[in-house]
């Protein structure tokens, strides 16, 4: 379909950078375009022997053909984004919305210390206080950075004309849509939504525009920093699972849940899921590792897989079974 939404069903950190990327590299759309916050968000993709980590650009960069956009909605780290470019060669693809907002100095200085960072668990990139500062109307925008002006077009426009001739679009969320400002853990949320309807906000497009939204879960549920996490396992327990991770962007430890059947089907209410993408099969599972074939996976991922649409309503399109882009199963055509 012309237009999928990617998002995220949990607390972030579900895989949707391997998702995008396996989605820009099968469905080789012509634009990639990314909502949510900004990098205090990062997806982690490996590809060919690499591994890369992305907290600006959308993850769909490693396919040529697709132009990289980042909306309207979404605070930017010059320094973050300027390199993602030089590293990843995308300068004649890369742009951003005259509209987006610039993190500064003080706003790292203020998410760095105090409340934010002791109490609700905040990454220190200055995300939040930028956006504080978008709400009080006297945050810098894109068009007055100099350095920019290479990178810089009307975001809504170019999406929306990309629609209108029914060219393949994916629209790239971040986080997870329960550390959404508004359906969220509040506090211990991020500044804004980043549900699908937040994240289309974000990049100007309008709700009759939308196809699909694919909602990404992981087979088992992590969080990292404050809040609460129901029926959490102890750090003994995710050890023995082997389900220890850390953030991409803050290297801290996450925590670690069996899978939230209640707080997926809640997900997808808030975020209208057409389909669903598990990801991390093989940790849960890992005789399933790196498998491309529904037929081959074992018995008891195979009844994991049909617990979920039973219990959830939606198909299960895409399943992750190893770190890397390939190591996916696509359901979507079957």
């Amino acid at each position: 379909m012309p237009s999928t939404v990617i998002v995220g069903g949990f607390f972030g950190d579900e895989g949707k950078g391997k998702i995008i990327s396996y989605l820009a590299m099968k469905d080789n759309p012509v634009i990639a375009v990314r909502g949510g916050v900004g990098p205090n968000a990062g997806h982690t993709i490996e590809h060919a022997g690499k591994k890369y980590k992305v907290r600006m650009l959308p993850s769909a960069f490693l396919n040529p053909n697709t132009r990289l956009l980042v909306g309207p909605g979404v605070v930017i780290s010059l320094d973050v984004l300027l390199q993602e470019i030089s590293t990843f060669g995308t300068q004649d693809r890369s742009f951003v919305d005259y509209q987006c907002g610039i993190i500064e100095d003080s706003h790292r200085i203020i998410d760095s210390q105090g409340r934010l960072k002791e109490s609700i668990g905040s990454t220190g990139t200055g995300t939040g206080p930028a956006n504080a500062d978008r709400a009080m109307r006297t945050l810098k925008l894109a068009k007055e950075i100099d350095s920019l002006a290479l990178y810089l077009d009307d975001i809504p426009n170019a999406v929306n004309f990309a629609l209108e001739r029914k060219e393949q679009v994916l629209v790239e969320g971040t986080q997870g849509t329960f550390l959404s400002l508004w359906h969220g853990t509040y506090p211990y949320v991020t500044s804004k939504d980043v549900t699908a309807s937040g994240i289309c906000a974000d990049v100007g497009i309008g709700p009759k525009r939308v196809d699909d939204v694919v909602i990404v879960f992981k087979s088992f549920v992590t969080r990292v920093g404050e809040g609460p996490l129901k029926n959490e396992l102890s750090s003994e327990k995710v050890i023995t699972n082997g389900w220890q991770e850390v953030g991409t962007v803050t290297g801290r430890q996450r925590r670690a849940a069996e899978f939230d059947f209640e707080l997926a089907k809640r997900s997808i209410m808030l975020n209208s899921a057409t389909q669903i993408a598990i990801t991390k099969l093989d940790v849960v599972y890992p005789e399933c590792a790196h498998m491309q074939s529904f037929s081959d996976l074992s018995s008891p991922a195979k009844y994991f897989i049909k617990t979920i649409e039973d219990k959830l309503k939606v198909p299960v399109t895409l399943i992750g079974t190893g770190p890397e882009v390939n190591d996916t199963i696509d359901r979507r055509n079957q």
